[in-house]
Parts: structure tokens; sequence; C-alpha cells
């Protein structure tokens, strides 16, 4: 990436060098000119929030960063990304969307996230530390930046307007009025599931900020708790890419006797994975990680994974997550343990089942979404 600072080296993690997306876009080199060209004081304290890969907070090393993400992949992109510039690790700081924020803002640079309830989210939090002299900037890709997400910004922390765009990028600048009133944060969101669903009919669910379907049960994942395994006879199973917990918690209610863990590369979604699981007072035991995937988790240790793979990388659709999902499924499934997958149906998932576990058993299906079963020999 060219920065009016010099050129970096940048990968996404983990790191494929199959993989042809690139770690940065032209909206944060839209920023970064930016900050360059108007001779921006960054001083005091810098805070990047919602950097995709650490492209941001690399090219600002210098003045000691301090990056917020939701992102467990971001994080270990930064980590890497400024060591391969032979940067100290140190110079930035590096929080998650979990983490108590600084006390002072003087300088907030905003890569505006998918979700406006995310974004809106962290605005509240860090609006108690934003004052009439904090230099305040979003970035985006022109489709990611809608009228709400203006509206946002000026609700929360003052006045907005926008750049023009470039390279299909647009940058957001607001006037911080700290003494305007604010509303209270609104997440966690919590709500209760319908009847019909299994084991989890009628139960509580618990979601924080930008987490897939914040206010309701989406679609695929109704589906796939009505076609879940029992999981008698489980005693490790895995929630992976947990989101709020609903499915790994229907399974640790239907088996008391299953150590469930759950795990997802997002922050809230873990956060919101134990508080379902905690507020439902499920017997049993549950551990809660932050991860890559199935990394960590010994070979052949776990007797049932259920997974509902993502099929987008931020803006990009990729099916890259869902192979490493799977391939790190395999691996720490033991002898006769089963991965069950829910997917859109036009996403082929039975393909790449069959050539990783040499079999691929359609459950159910209906128009939109197929239930997938494969064993691992």
């Amino acid at each position: 990436m060219t920065t009016p600072w010099g050129e970096l080296a940048l990968t996404r993690f983990p790191e494929d060098p199959r993989d042809r997306l690139r770690a940065w876009d032209a909206s944060d080199e839209y920023l970064l000119r930016y900050l360059a060209q108007e001779e921006i004081a960054l001083s005091g304290s810098v805070v990047v929030v919602g950097d995709r890969w650490g492209a941001l907070v690399t090219a600002l090393a210098a003045h000691r960063p301090t990056q917020i993400t939701d992102s467990f992949l971001t994080q270990e992109a930064t980590r890497a990304n400024l060591a391969r510039q032979g940067l100290e690790p140190g110079g930035v700081r590096l929080l998650t969307t979990r983490d108590t924020p600084p006390d002072r803002v003087d300088v907030l640079l905003v890569r505006v996230p998918k979700s406006l309830a995310l974004l809106e989210d962290q605005l509240l939090r860090l609006a108690p530390a934003v004052h009439e002299g904090t230099v305040v900037v979003g970035t985006g890709m022109v489709k990611e930046i809608h009228t709400s997400t203006l509206e946002l910004f000026e609700r929360l922390l003052g006045p907005t307007r926008t750049s023009l765009a470039e390279k299909k990028a647009r940058l957001i600048f607001c006037a911080p009025r700290p003494s305007a009133e604010r509303p209270a944060n609104p997440w966690p969101y919590t709500y209760t599931l319908p009847d019909g669903i299994g084991a989890v009919s009628g139960r509580t669910v618990v979601n924080h900020a930008g987490v897939f379907c914040a206010d309701r049960l989406d679609i695929g994942t109704r589906f796939f708790l009505g076609h879940l395994p029992d999981g008698k006879g489980a005693r490790r199973v895995v929630d992976l890419g947990c989101g709020n917990g609903v499915v790994g918690t229907a399974v640790a209610l239907a088996n008391p006797q299953a150590e469930v863990l759950f795990v997802d590369e997002s922050f809230q979604a873990v956060a919101s994975a134990e508080a379902t699981y905690r507020a439902n007072g499920v017997p049993g035991h549950a551990e809660f990680r932050v991860g890559d995937g199935m990394a960590g988790v010994p070979d052949g240790s776990v007797d049932l994974v259920l997974n509902n793979p993502p099929f987008h990388s931020h803006q990009a659709t990729s099916d890259a997550t869902a192979w490493r999902m799977f391939s790190g499924a395999r691996r720490a499934l033991g002898p006769g343990g089963e991965l069950w997958v829910i997917g859109n149906r036009h996403l082929g998932y039975h393909v790449k089942l069959r050539r990783l576990f040499g079999n691929s058993e359609l459950v159910a299906s209906d128009p939109k979404f197929v239930v997938l079963r494969a064993v691992r020999k």
C-alpha cells in the first residue's frame, strides 16, 4: 500500500499466498492522504475504530494509536503487519470492542463497519471521551456510507458532512458537540425465541451490537435448529462461528452431559453467546473462545461440530473462511465424529465436504438452505 509516508507491505490474516484480496482498500488510502494533505495534528490520543486488517494503525504507528476492533483476525493481522514493517508491536495499543475505551480521544478515525448497530454502539461508548477539539474523520467505500450512517454521526457526536468521492471512497467529517444529550446505549438487545424450534423454544437470546440478525432469529438458523442432531453420546461439541450462541445452547439443553465450546472470531459474538447461555441457566459445562476457527482445538478431541460458515469477508464474497472451518473441523474430529453444516443451496458446500471427508449426506433442504452431514472416517 502506498501512503504519504512510504510503501507498506500488508497482508490479511491468516496469510495465504493464494489469496488475491488486499489488506486495504481505497477508503484507507483516501483517509491517509487527507490526514497528510491537511496536515492534521496526530497528537494526543489517536483512536482508530474498525481498521479492517491493521492498514491504518500500521501506517500511523509513529503516532502510537489505539486500535478498537471486533475482529480477532484483525488483531492478528495488525500484529503481523507491524512486525513486517519492523515496527514495535507495543507502539500500537490493541483494544477490542468489549474493552473500556480511552478516557480521552483527540483524534478519532472511523472505518465505517458493515453493521450500523456496531457503529452506534462504538460511537456511544466513545462519545464521553470526545471533546470540542477532537478531530473526527470517518472513511468507507461509497456503497458502505448511507444517509443513516451520516445521521448516526450527527445524532451521537455533532454536525456531519461528507467529502467528494475518490476511487469510489468517501470521507465523513464530524464536528463534535460534547454538550449534546445522547440516548442511552440500547445494546445488548434481548428477545424471546419463538416456539417450534426444539430445545430453545421460548428461550432468551442476548445480542451485542454487530452480531448477525440482532433483533430476531434469522431464517437459516431457524431451519438448522429444526434439524439438529440430538447430540446424545457426544461429549465434546463445538459451535463453530457461534454468533449469538443459539445453536450451541440448543445442544447443551438437549444434552446436559456435553461440553460445548463456543468459538467465533468476533468479540461481540462470543460475548453474546456467553450471555445467551447464562441467561437460560443451561446445565453442564461450556467454554467461550475468541479465535480463528478450530485453531487451538487438539486433533481428534471433538465428537460433533455445528457450523453456519460466512461466505463474505467484509464486502468480498469468498469461500476461504468456510474451507478453513471445514478443514479445521476435520482435523479436530475424532473417528466417527460428525460435522453438520447449514448453508445456502447455491454455495455447493457438499462438494467441499466430499473432497475433505470423502462423504457428504443431505440431512434436510428447503428452497433456500441445505443441512449437510459429513463423518470423519
